[in-house]
């Protein structure tokens, strides 16, 4: 037979577990949300900063020319040349890069890349987000 007081303690027990996951739903659950749409707008706020941004490939070509006696028939290539793959209409396209532009190239390409971080730990955010959201409609 049960007794009383193990009925009382281990009603007990489940109270205050209850009790303090409610207060830890309530009190943490606020202060991550409020953390995680904090970086959230900050990452918001950086894609308008990256207004350089190209979506491609970097290829560098060296080629050789037909002149018989040039150097580039000797191992010497020409080049380099510098290009972007790129996508356009479903088929790539290999357009050319000036040695002015290599630089602001490049950096649209990192643009691209740290578009796609952001990309990436806005959906992580937008996740744990609608996790609490969750727990929040329990």
């Amino acid at each position: 037979m049960i007794s009383f007081d193990f009925l009382r303690r281990t009603f007990f027990r489940s109270y205050l577990y209850s009790v303090y996951y409610i207060y830890y739903i309530s009190c943490m659950s606020n202060n991550t949300e409020k953390e995680l749409q904090k970086e959230r707008a900050g990452l918001l706020a950086e894609l308008a900063t990256l207004s350089r941004l190209l979506h491609g490939s970097w290829v560098e070509r060296y080629s050789v020319c037909s002149r018989p006696d040039c150097n580039c028939r000797r191992g010497e290539r020409h080049g380099p040349r510098h290009y972007l793959v790129v996508n356009e209409a479903g088929r790539q396209r290999q357009k050319y890069v000036a040695n002015s532009q290599v630089k602001a190239a490049l950096e649209g390409l990192a643009q691209h890349r740290r578009l796609r971080q952001i990309v990436d730990r806005i959906t992580q955010l937008n996740l744990k987000l609608m996790k609490e959201n969750a727990h929040e409609s329990r």
